[in-house]
């Protein structure tokens, strides 16, 4: 017996996390759903997912949409599941994606649903998968919710690339701009200060304080570098913390213009989770429990996970949801025509559909806007820089003339 520690909720509204004692994390479901209670997360105690993940390796999200395709052709032929697993497998190459299938296959072999078996795999795979599996299993049309999940899975894949491959540019640019700056004011720059010392002249304003950071930088590049490096590395593991990440989620969303595209993006992501599980027959209680998570916003996430009580208590969706602050007028508004015309599906795939126009539409806006004004101020730096060296040049040259 291992034991399991088992995220509940019951019909009172309320949501406990118990430990159970069971086989296998599929038993432990079992027994908490026989008690009246609604399974969200089954972890094992002590279980560490980061240690797994190093240990097994990772899943590339390309291979899982293959071995999905792969998976939707077998069962449309009529093939079942557990032969459908040993056909896949015969043919897997990436050893960690083969583990992980053979583990899975054991289990339905042994009983568990297919669900049950890709949920034991922590959040090695996405949870809206299994959770879609699952309503698959409970509609009998694995293969359909199958194909909603894979179509969901390369929206939002082709969406993320497109705002990643936008936003390359600018970066390269502001990286070389550093990369320029930083010769300059560390190398090229403090050979003028000699220069200059050797002529015993009064120097320009301008000159005087670039020579003086130049000179700090040349001196203090390594403790600057070190400084650096440190805040970064100290930075970055508190950001991979709860906390921290939904901290800098919640600070994206203010940040003027780029705030109103990652907030979108939260927004499809929340509407095309939820209208997935809906469409494979997920009630809606748990299908906005499992869609909160899809949502890569931390910020955004914890704040639809505090609708989710409200909604089981049985307030209207598109009111809890308007409280939160964080969904659009439209959104809003159409959820509430589809809560009210039975079409709730319909109407967040519209919301999605929608936004993701809007998405590239404000990529382009800003692109246009930020190219331009990286290159003018990057100009305006290195030309202030050469001012800075060429002006007491040109005044020594009027002094020698005169």
């Amino acid at each position: 017996m291992t034991e399991f520690r088992v995220k509940v909720g019951w019909p009172d509204g309320s949501v406990a996390e118990q430990s159970v004692m069971a086989l296998d994390g599929g038993a432990a479901r079992l027994e908490v759903e026989r008690r009246g209670g609604h399974v969200f997360e089954v972890k094992r105690k002590g279980f560490s997912l980061a240690a797994s993940r190093a240990k097994r390796g990772r899943v590339k999200m390309n291979e899982f949409l293959i071995f999905n395709q792969e998976l939707i052709a077998l069962l449309k032929a009529g093939l079942p599941v557990v032969r459908s697993f040993e056909i896949l497998l015969e043919r897997q190459k990436n050893p960690t994606l083969r583990r992980v299938l053979t583990d899975v296959r054991e289990r339905v072999n042994s009983g568990m649903s297919i669900s049950e078996a890709f949920a034991e795999e922590g959040d090695l795979f996405p949870r809206l998968y299994w959770t879609s599996l699952k309503a698959g299993e409970k509609s009998g049309e694995i293969e359909a919710v199958l194909r909603r999940y894979l179509k969901y899975q390369k929206t939002v894949v082709a969406l993320t690339r497109k705002v990643v491959s936008t936003l390359v540019y600018p970066a390269i640019l502001i990286l070389l701009s550093i990369g320029l700056i930083t010769i300059l004011m560390t190398y090229v720059i403090p050979r003028f200060t000699e220069f200059f010392a050797d002529f015993n002249a009064d120097l320009p304003l301008l000159t005087v304080v670039v020579l003086g950071v130049a000179t700090f930088l040349r001196t203090h590049i390594l403790i600057l570098a070190a400084s650096i490096g440190g805040g970064g590395y100290l930075a970055s593991r508190w950001l991979k913390t709860t906390r921290g990440r939904e901290w800098f989620d919640g600070v994206i969303l203010k940040v003027p213009i780029v705030g109103g595209i990652f907030r979108r993006f939260a927004i499809t992501q929340f509407t095309r989770s939820l209208g997935t599980l809906l469409g494979g027959g997920t009630p809606l209680v748990p299908a906005l429990e499992n869609a909160s998570d899809a949502v890569g916003n931390r910020a955004v996430s914890r704040r639809v996970h505090e609708v989710v009580p409200r909604v089981r208590e049985g307030r209207e969706l598109w009111k809890t949801l308007e409280e939160t602050g964080i969904f659009t007028d439209l959104t809003i508004e159409m959820i509430k025509v589809g809560e009210s015309s039975g079409a709730l599906e319909e109407m967040l795939s519209s919301v999605s559909e929608f936004y993701d126009e809007e998405i590239d539409l404000l990529l382009a806006r800003v692109i246009s806007f930020v190219e331009p004004v990286i290159l003018v101020m990057m100009g305006g730096v290195i030309v202030t820089i050469l001012l800075s060296v060429y002006l007491p040049m040109f005044r020594l040259m009027s002094a020698i003339k005169s």
